[in-house]
């Protein structure tokens, strides 16, 4: 195996642009971005190959002379698309990755059979449309083959990441920590515009009034820890308060119960004054 392999991108998706961007910005060579044989997945190889020198195949036209294949499609997908192109090469010798956080490297086992090193490498990164996240500082958990492990942690380096391994059986809970830590994240700052509307205002207003707190609340988690960063009724034990939001947001039955789980959480894990009673008022 080169130094720096080259690389075959199965899914032309955002995942797979943002990581064929990084990957040819590190120096690797992409030698091919794979899509489904269909007219909006072979647009997007394009988009991705020109930007990255690359060549375009399907799943059906390709010859993978690449040594690593890293398979950038969504979970249910993994395990067939390896299973389709069991025939475009001799696997053995060859590396195979996955990129998803909640799936083992197994989800590869038909690869692993025919001789390839597999694992699953996953960047804690969100990815969405419209944007391309650097993934410098950015943490990949790698779990599989200690041949496969070993140039994920090279390929990591060089994009400027860092990795840690983990189990398979503790993906799972990784992954949903994952969601904690964006999706969901999300959820809760769509949640707050709703109550936003109900104080009067629209969710454009809403966003652009709560983003200096939200970047601030960040800043403070980041150089304080959870329980530094913590302010409102809740630490103050101000129980008055905190039952006039309970009330208001009756009119909101979804939010309330968001207010609630989070407002007990608060409990369990952060500093707070009249637990008890504050306990009491929670357990609707």
């Amino acid at each position: 195996m080169p130094a720096k392999p080259q690389i075959a991108i199965v899914g032309p998706g955002r995942l797979g642009g943002a990581l064929s961007a990084a990957l040819t910005e590190a120096g690797y060579r992409v030698s091919e971005v794979i899509s489904r044989d269909t007219p909006s997945s072979q647009k997007r190889a394009r988009d991705i190959a020109r930007k990255t020198r690359s060549l375009t195949t399907t799943l059906k036209t390709t010859n993978l002379n690449s040594d690593l294949i890293w398979f950038c499609v969504p979970d249910r997908e993994i395990a067939r698309a390896a299973r389709a192109l069991i025939p475009s090469a001799e696997w053995k010798g060859k590396v195979a990755f996955h990129s998803s956080g909640a799936l083992a490297s197994d989800e590869l086992k038909v690869l692993r059979r025919r001789g390839a090193a597999v694992a699953s490498v996953h960047p804690m990164m969100t990815f969405v449309r419209g944007s391309i996240p650097s993934l410098k500082g950015v943490a990949f958990a790698l779990e599989g083959d200690a041949k496969a492990i070993r140039l994920a942690r090279k390929i990591t380096r060089d994009l400027g990441g860092y990795a840690f391994s983990i189990s398979r059986s503790s993906k799972s809970a990784y992954h949903a920590w994952g969601g904690f830590s964006s999706p969901l994240l999300v959820a809760m700052l769509a949640t707050a515009e709703q109550v936003a509307r109900t104080a009067g205002l629209s969710s454009t207003q809403a966003r652009k009034i709560m983003l200096p707190i939200v970047r601030q609340t960040l800043a403070n988690y980041i150089a304080f820890g959870p329980a530094g960063a913590f302010s409102g009724p809740i630490v103050r034990g101000d129980v008055s308060i905190v039952r006039k939001h309970v009330r208001t947001l009756r009119k909101i039955p979804r939010a309330k119960e968001v207010y609630v789980a989070l407002a007990r959480a608060a409990l369990q894990y952060l500093p707070s004054r009249n637990r008890k009673e504050l306990g009491k008022l929670l357990a609707l």
